[in-house]
């Protein structure tokens, strides 16, 4: 049962009014029935507290809701008070476009269901060290990072992260050109308002990032889905369907879904095509501190000399999502233009927040929670590939994944739905991500982007029976 608050504020009575006070209370809560805003099972404030809450005499609410019972619209519960009745509902709230797959609270949430993508090891969350780091962070009381700060961050975290992808990345960079951002669509969203205008083009991995996709979309822009092949997207196929296109949003570390690293001939041939184009290259680099064998290739940031590619970065795969913290790294030229964007579209991330990360980068926290996240992370992977080899081998292809990232692609071998399967296997309490839906067209084969990062070994296996058994039931 949903308790409901003590004020009424959307009630709005006309004293005025030719129709009665108590016409119009059963008239509100009639409507808030009918149309879903009031679902069944809610419970009415007491005629006490309406009549208080309004400024009525009790016996004008009183009669107001033996009418609603009489009508069938509301029960009442000798000594638990009046609920919506069941089945009154005619019409379901309306759903919002672009609103996330649940808009319940709960939902949103609830613990990470096995096999979720886009989930780090949360149980393995730092939490000694980030508490150290928050206890540096607050020594002396800086009554400053509780005010309205530097919408582009921190001093001291801009110089941090600028220190740590010098070391980690290979990225020359200032403190003044990086700019900090609630999460990796946050900074999407910042450089398709700020670098582009509605309609117009934009190079988009099809494969891809479908938060990124919503985010081009939503700034009114033209998405050119380009496909991605084992060396990454395709750069002739870009030119051959938009050589005028304004931005390229590629992830070449590590190719989102598919796990494709953009090849050398081809990141030469994207900054090519930028250049002659005046066009810009948004390099998405969400997970490139996790590779289990080989070297990474140079960032495009580097081989580019900061001038055409802008760099994102993120901690929600590195720590957690929940920190709502990632970066932009601009050419030094755009750095004015950026803040100022910046500044308009929101005031900043929670300025004691930045200060701790700063704290737990320069300790050297970071570094070291990489460090052991590593040997985790491809151990749960390899019990993820063993789990659907023993259960799964004979529905599903999971070979030729690549030995890095958080997550691997497990293809259909047989005939069968995979958005459909998806929700089955929903229900029974395993995420498993339809591989069909990070296609902007039509996908060319079924299958599944399984996350392993935050998944314990011990799960696997159950989570792997579940989705097999899935399939086979079609």
């Amino acid at each position: 049962m949903s308790a409901i608050a003590p004020l009424w504020n959307s009630l709005m009575l006309d004293r005025q009014a030719s129709t009665s006070l108590q016409d119009q209370i059963v008239a509100y809560f009639r409507d808030a029935a009918l149309s879903g805003r009031l679902p069944a099972g809610t419970r009415l404030p007491s005629s006490r507290e309406l009549a208080r809450d309004q400024g009525l005499a009790r016996i004008t609410v009183v009669q107001a809701y033996d009418r609603l019972v009489a009508e069938g619209y509301v029960l009442g519960r000798v000594g638990a008070g009046m609920y919506v009745a069941e089945g009154v509902a005619t019409t379901a709230p309306r759903a919002v476009p672009g609103a996330p797959v649940s808009a319940n609270p709960t939902a949103l949430t609830a613990p990470p269901m096995p096999l979720a993508v886009g989930i780090p090891a949360l149980d393995q969350f730092p939490w000694a060290d980030w508490a150290k780091a928050g206890m540096a962070a607050q020594r002396g009381r800086p009554a400053h990072l509780l005010a309205y700060g530097d919408p582009c961050g921190t001093v001291e975290l801009r110089a941090a992260i600028a220190d740590y992808v010098a070391v980690a990345r290979g990225i020359a960079c200032t403190p003044g050109q990086v700019i900090i951002v609630s999460g990796a669509q946050q900074g999407i969203d910042l450089v398709a308002r700020t670098l582009l205008s509605p309609g117009d083009a934009v190079w988009f991995e099809e494969p891809g990032y479908v938060a990124g996709r919503c985010a081009l979309a939503a700034a009114g822009l033209e998405i050119v889905p380009v496909p991605v092949d084992g060396d990454g997207m395709d750069v002739a196929a870009g030119l051959a369907a938009r050589p005028g296109a304004r931005l390229a949003l590629v992830a070449p570390t590590h190719q989102y879904p598919l796990g494709a690293t953009l090849s050398l001939g081809r990141r030469l041939a994207l900054l090519d095509w930028a250049e002659v184009a005046d066009a810009w290259v948004l390099e998405d680099d969400y997970d490139g501190e996790y590779r289990y064998g080989g070297r990474p290739l140079t960032p495009l940031h580097t081989l580019d000399g900061g001038r055409r590619v802008l760099y994102l970065g993120t901690f929600s795969k590195v720590l957690a999502p929940g920190l709502r913290l990632g970066y932009l790294i601009v050419p030094p030229a755009l750095a004015d233009r950026f803040a100022n964007a910046k500044w308009m579209q929101d005031r900043g991330a929670p300025g004691l927040t930045q200060q701790t990360l700063a704290r737990f980068i320069t300790q050297g926290r970071l570094a070291a929670h990489v460090r052991r996240m590593r040997p985790l992370y491809r151990a749960r992977r390899q019990a993820l590939m063993a789990a659907l080899a023993e259960h799964a081998a004979d529905v599903l292809d999971a070979d030729g994944n690549p030995e890095a990232g958080l997550h691997l692609v497990a293809r259909l071998r047989v005939p069968g739905d995979d958005a459909a399967i998806a929700e089955a296997v929903l229900a029974r309490g395993v995420k498993a991500a339809a591989l069909s839906s990070y296609y902007l067209g039509s996908a060319p084969a079924g299958g599944f982007v399984l996350g392993f990062a935050g998944t314990a070994e011990a799960a696997m296996a159950p989570a792997a029976r579940i989705l097999s058994a899935a399939i086979r039931q079609g």
